[in-house]
């Protein structure tokens, strides 16, 4: 299967590491896999008893067979989880993983210590997928790019040759048309520095989802503008080195935000061919009946798919919900679970399709 740009475009979404997101990869067809390298960051969780393995959990009933899972430690603190367990998070989840049958590639980056250098080259060898090095050119995260002789150390710290390594170059959040040309320019840049480098893969992600759904209007479909594609297209067209695959964030903010408190109004974050349209309902109707409103307007407008409930296996729970065909409307995991599916199925299909997100 080929692309106007000339090859099939890789599609690397960065997930929160939770129950949503999860049970939508453990849904994707065998298309979207065949096209899908995804990212899951965990994501800290006092409440949790033990979050790690809570976190191989999910992986081990959700990740497809064959399917290697690309895993970002690098929000939880880099010491013992709980006392008398031996390692930091990365080598228990690498340990873990490998018992339930999950292949795993680590990501790592040019601010980790030793000891977190160290855990990564034990994971790598011990599962044989080699390594992700995540650089970013975000404004936010004040981070700057390694030089060469910084790479060189990291490589013999994980020892990996570049060749076994993928570099996943993060633009962070991109909610303008100035901000994405700026960083687009940033990263376009960024890949030229660390181009001397023949790495396994290269990826440019960034995020446009906003930091939550506070201030959208209730009863209707809001757009927002994705971005983060336009900012990818932007750097495709500037760079002539090595073939680029896409990334972006699924349909959440890109950083890490404090748990939100509270029951979230009924919503749905439905990715279109150049934005989300953005349905929030108000809660009136007694638990999240009003969900079910929000689906018939959804399956009713001009956003619903020609493949409707095909689309993805979110799409089939939507249509559900239209018709009233479930007991339940589900809740905020359930909803995440369906927008991402969608999502996912949405990105992979214009991808092989015109060679763009």
């Amino acid at each position: 299967m080929g692309s106007a740009w000339g090859w099939l475009v890789a599609y690397v979404p960065i997930l929160k590491g939770k129950a949503g997101e999860f049970l939508a990869l453990g849904h994707v067809t065998a298309e979207v896999q065949a096209q899908l390298r995804p990212v899951m960051e965990i994501v800290p969780d006092l409440e949790l008893r033990d979050l790690l393995e809570t976190f191989c959990e999910h992986a081990m009933e959700n990740v497809p067979n064959g399917m290697v899972l690309t895993v970002d430690c690098g929000a939880l603190p880099p010491v013992r989880v709980l006392r008398g367990d031996t390692g930091g998070p990365m080598v228990r989840v690498g340990e873990s993983l490998r018992l339930r049958g999950v292949a795993m590639c680590p990501v790592f980056r040019s601010s980790d210590t030793e000891a977190v250098l160290a855990e990564v080259a034990a994971v790598s060898a011990d599962h044989r997928q080699g390594a992700c090095l995540r650089v970013t050119t975000a404004k936010d995260l004040g981070d700057s790019l390694p030089c060469g002789e910084r790479i060189q150390g990291l490589l013999r710290a994980v020892r990996l040759a570049p060749d076994e390594v993928d570099l996943l170059v993060d633009a962070g959040p991109v909610h303008s048309d100035r901000a994405k040309e700026v960083l687009a320019e940033a990263t376009t840049d960024a890949l030229k520095r660390l181009s001397p480098w023949p790495w396994r893969r290269l990826c440019v992600a960034a995020g446009a989802f906003p930091v939550n759904l506070t201030g959208f209007r209730r009863g209707g479909a809001t757009p927002v503008v994705r971005e983060d594609a336009r900012l990818w297209q932007a750097v495709a067209r500037k760079w002539s080195g090595q073939e680029l695959e896409f990334g972006d964030f699924g349909v959440t903010y890109p950083r890490m935000l404090p748990k939100s408190r509270g029951t979230p109004d009924p919503n749905m974050r439905y990715t279109t061919a150049a934005e989300w349209q953005v349905f929030v309902y108000a809660r009136v109707r007694p638990g999240n009946d009003d969900f079910f409103t929000l689906s018939q307007d959804l399956v009713n407008s001009p956003y619903w798919p020609v493949t409707g409930a095909a689309t993805s296996w979110g799409d089939a729970r939507l249509q559900e919900c239209a018709q009233r065909k479930r007991p339940k409307a589900g809740g905020g995991t359930e909803w995440r679970a369906w927008a991402t599916s969608h999502h996912l199925a949405v990105i992979t299909s214009q991808l092989a399709m015109t060679g763009h997100p």
